[in-house]
């Protein structure tokens, strides 16, 4: 009985192995929960040829858009838990949504298993704004509470979060414009509807010269706008963004969880992939499935959850 209950382990020992191992056994569809040419599916395309060079398949991109992410992540887990599917996710939406309403899913149905990038937040000016530095912008919102209006990507969003976070932390009072996605408010912030926008670091890598960041939400520097300094060098403790990784179905085993964790690792650990997330305004991140992104989840849900009662998003 003991030799058999010996073998018995090492073989399901080797199933697990053999499991993990198989990922990906076939092409992978990569669900987006939004309609295509937004950056879930710009940072998808540039991980694809990745992922077909270094495991001898195809990541085939897929869109489920509606209800700003809700509609997709609320079939996430009627999907195939084998490896096949896997789901983008962004942060601060599986966090807030849930909390505004029944959308179909909560937080926890959602199995994250790997974080590969954000967003920063930024606060972005036109070339020819009278904002020079942060600095300017501030001392006009002190003087004028309410006239220093921001244009931004939604309610209740990355870029919302951060202005009522800010405002807190500066002590100053500015107005938030939600728009339809960070296309409209450049739009209006391009057309001298706003005096300013609380947008992304990939603003200033679209437009170019046409804008100038007063200061981008990230620990350090970003490696392609060295210019620009972050909040923290300006005496306020903002990092912050747009926080983008992969979630798989409920059923999906644990060696499963972890050979897609892995996977997303190995192209992110990619220099050349690196170097075409930093050219883009984007910034890597690596948080991986476990006790990681257990932590990580806790601390980003407290930030955003608390921002949200403040500004009154949530109750």
């Amino acid at each position: 009985m003991k030799l058999k209950t010996i073998m018995a382990a090492a073989f399901g020992l080797l199933a697990g192995v053999a499991q993990a191992q198989e990922f990906p056994s076939g092409n992978v569809d990569y669900v987006i929960p939004f309609g295509p040419g937004g950056e879930s599916d710009i940072t998808a395309r540039l991980q694809q040829p990745f992922f077909s060079d270094k495991f001898g398949q195809e990541l085939v991109v897929s869109y489920q858009p509606g209800g700003g992410g809700a509609v997709g992540w609320s079939q996430l887990n009627s999907m195939a838990g084998d490896g096949s599917k896997i789901m983008g996710i962004n942060l601060p939406h599986i966090i807030i949504k849930p909390q505004q309403g029944d959308v179909g899913f909560q937080t926890e149905d959602i199995t994250s298993v790997y974080m590969f990038h954000y967003t920063p937040d930024a606060i972005v000016v036109n070339a020819d704004s009278p904002y020079q530095t942060l600095d300017d912008l501030v001392a006009d919102a002190k003087e004028n509470p309410g006239a220093v209006i921001f244009s931004g990507s939604g309610k209740g969003t990355a870029n919302h979060l951060a202005q009522i976070r800010f405002d807190g932390m500066a002590d100053i009072k500015t107005t938030y414009v939600s728009f339809q996605g960070t296309g409209a408010s450049v739009t209006a912030l391009l057309g001298n509807q706003v005096k300013a926008a609380w947008g992304y670091t990939t603003v200033g890598a679209a437009q170019g010269e046409a804008v100038r960041m007063l200061a981008v939400a990230m620990p350090e520097r970003h490696p392609a706008f060295p210019d620009v300094p972050t909040f923290k060098e300006l005496g306020y403790d903002l990092v912050s963004g747009a926080y983008r990784g992969i979630a798989v179905p409920q059923s999906a085993s644990e060696e499963t969880r972890q050979a897609v964790s892995d996977a997303i690792a190995e192209i992110n650990a990619d220099p050349d992939f690196q170097q075409k997330m930093i050219d883009g305004g984007f910034a890597l991140v690596d948080v991986g499935y476990g006790e990681a992104m257990d932590a990580f989840m806790a601390e980003q849900s407290g930030i955003y959850l608390e921002a949200a009662r403040a500004g009154g998003i949530i109750e």
